[in-house]
């Protein structure tokens, strides 16, 4: 008798060998209907998987985060076998399960145009409605590779011939349809019912820039259809809140093709820009960090120091000057190191923490390029704690609840914790990694904070605390970050004097909250849909006359809030004031001020908040008290 424990811990026996669908079936007619595939022993295995053993056993459905991955990759192949029906001359490549869908990519004579797309989805369907079985069978590999390349997939061949020689190959096939794949898969294309294509790309083979630039088609694909409507409304709204779009509309910043992943930063931009710098500037100020500033440009003997020439010399920009090579920083850390290192550094002195606006240079891919989102030059708020082994557990504590209210600060209130522990390959010795652990994890708890572990994701050098903010679409975006390093200041000779008047090397945490400034405050304009907090706002009141004779009174409210340090625009244009309002409004500005005759007589303004709401007629002191209240909260 075979024994298959499902998860409730209860016991189906079977006289012989099973399929995962027929203990499906065994079940009731329900789960074997929505089955799309099995758990054998934690092993994810399609519905037609032979248990020939006691095992456990869990059924997998559209339900289970599982079942999406399964119906996301069975719809890739979905889509290759529309592309192969519509595009017989296509060769198929590859196409992998990303996040909140799929894609493929093929070889084709001429490039792929939206109306194909249409076309191919529609056939999708078709097949969709079919329901053909999607079945497995197994090849030696050399047999799978003469297979492939008598239907001209050469793509297929090859990714097939540098799998060893003696291992066996599993390929799926649906219809007229048959990909290489390990699977598993959904027991037939009726399974896929809800999904869109959503784009066309570019992708070099085997992401080789000297290889052939083949066309990628995205999609996605979801287990209701609510859930693909939701996800569609989802990107829509996200659309409107591109930063990319509205950089442009609130005349923020611009990227020019002269200098590719930097960016130009207009008036109102670098108000925001300003606005989140010295906000974080305050911030040192008040938890004891001292502001440093290092060299952009620093000889390669330092980086060959601290691994990087080695480990990341192809995303450093280079340079040389009389026969030295040197390198714009792709960070600040080690700089600060060397300003340690400067005159004699005592167990007294520590916790002693640096901080640094540094600018870093970092050559990324122009294809991984994103607004500002991803760029090559960025300015990070960067800190580095230089303290004993003793201290880490109060710095992260400390640390901690200052990132949570700064993140609160900035309209965000909903933050995911990380710890990333130590890796395989590592360096240092384990009482000091169970120390740093200890800490991190402790640090947390001590602020009531609940947190995922990421077993053998931390650096070579220590582990870390990752800290995601989740905006209000739902997107996370992992921003700060604690790292914990006993490796660097051992590397660059960083030492102070200890109570035993001995000479010590102290450990060096790596902090940093918004991470980026130039990504930061894309995610900032995403957040607020380009509408920011009225003290973060480029221009917090907009001061609007209904005729020429209120020209001058205008300009007198404008100088008095200019003296209280808000930032005022005057539109004494000879325009309607219905237009005037409208164009303020759509540079999402805080508040507009509206002053005509009756305002004039009585001292007073018009107050219309943000989101078109009338606030009715104030004086200018209440007024001024009320935009004050809204910048000292942060509302």
């Amino acid at each position: 008798m075979i024994q298959v424990t499902l998860p409730d811990a209860s016991i189906r026996e079977f006289a012989q060998p099973v399929t995962v669908a027929e203990v499906a079936a065994s079940i009731g007619a329900g789960l074997a209907k929505a089955a799309l595939g099995g758990k054998v022993n934690g092993k994810l295995v399609d519905t037609s998987h032979l248990i020939e053993a006691n095992s456990a056993l869990a059924i997998i459905t559209a339900k289970d985060a599982e079942g999406l991955e399964l119906i996301r990759h069975s719809a890739a192949h979905l889509l290759a076998y529309a592309v192969k029906e519509l595009f017989p001359d296509a060769q198929v490549t590859i196409g992998p399960v990303i996040e909140n869908g799929f894609f493929y990519d093929f070889s084709y004579k001429r490039p792929f145009t939206p109306e194909d797309l249409e076309a191919i989805e529609k056939r999708m369907t078709q097949l969709a409605t079919k329901d053909e079985a999607v079945t497995r069978r197994v090849l030696p590999r050399d047999e799978a590779v003469a297979h492939f390349k008598s239907m001209g997939e050469h793509y297929k061949a090859e990714i097939i011939a540098s799998i060893p020689a003696n291992e066996d190959v599993s390929l799926y096939r649906e219809g007229a349809f048959e990909d290489l794949c390990r699977g598993p898969h959904v027991p037939s294309t009726g399974k896929l019912r809800f999904f869109k294509l959503m784009k066309l790309a570019g992708a070099y083979w085997r992401g080789d820039h000297r290889n052939e630039m083949l066309q990628r088609i995205y999609g996605t694909a979801w287990a209701s259809k609510d859930d693909l409507q939701q996800y569609l409304t989802q990107l829509e709204e996200a659309e409107k809140r591109d930063h990319r779009k509205l950089g442009k509309e609130l005349d923020l910043f611009h990227i020019d093709d002269h200098a590719p992943g930097l960016v130009f930063w207009h008036p109102k931009g670098w108000t925001v820009w300003q606005g989140v710098e010295q906000y974080m500037r305050k911030v040192y100020q008040d938890n004891g960090y001292l502001e440093v500033k290092g060299p952009q440009i620093i000889d390669k003997t330092l980086w060959e120091k601290t691994g990087h020439w080695d480990k990341y010399r192809d995303n450093m920009f280079t340079t040389e000057s009389e026969k030295r090579e040197y390198a714009l920083k792709p960070m600040n850390c080690p700089g600060h190191i060397l300003i340690f290192k400067q005159g004699i550094k005592s167990y007294r002195d520590l916790p002693l923490r640096y901080g640094e606006f540094g600018q870093c240079h970092r050559n990324e891919p122009s294809g991984g390029l994103h607004g500002i989102m991803r760029v090559r030059g960025f300015t990070q708020d960067d800190g580095h704690i230089f303290c004993t082994e003793e201290q880490i557990l109060k710095e992260c504590v400390d640390y901690t609840t200052l990132l949570q209210k700064v993140y609160t600060d900035f309209g965000f209130k909903n933050i995911i914790y990380k710890v990333a522990t130590r890796p395989e390959a590592r360096i240092g010795l384990d009482e000091s990694w169970d120390k740093a652990e200890h800490a991190l994890m402790e640090s947390l708890r001590a602020s009531g904070c609940e947190f995922e572990i990421a077993p053998g994701d931390g650096a070579f050098y220590g582990p870390k605390i990752e800290y995601t903010l989740k905006d209000a679409l739902g997107r996370q975006w992992q921003c700060g970050t604690m790292q914990v390093d006993f490796s660097m200041p051992e590397r660059l000779d960083a030492e102070y004097v200890g109570e035993d008047g001995a000479r010590h090397r102290p450990v060096m945490l790596h902090r940093a909250i918004v991470g980026s400034l130039e990504r930061f405050i894309g995610i900032l304009i995403e957040e607020h849909a380009g509408a920011l907090p009225t003290w973060l706002a480029p221009v917090q009141v907009s001061v609007l006359n209904i005729t020429e004779a209120q020209d001058d009174y205008c300009r007198e409210i404008v100088k008095t809030l200019q003296h209280q340090g808000l930032r005022v625009q005057l539109d004494l244009r000879n325009e309607k004031i219905t237009y005037k309002i409208r164009e303020h409004s759509m540079q999402k500005v805080p508040y507009i001020l509206v002053v005509g005759d009756k305002e004039k007589a009585a001292g007073a303004v018009a107050v219309r908040a943000r989101g078109n709401k009338d606030l009715g007629v104030m004086s200018l002191d209440a007024f001024a008290a009320q935009i004050a209240s809204d910048i000292t909260q942060k509302a």
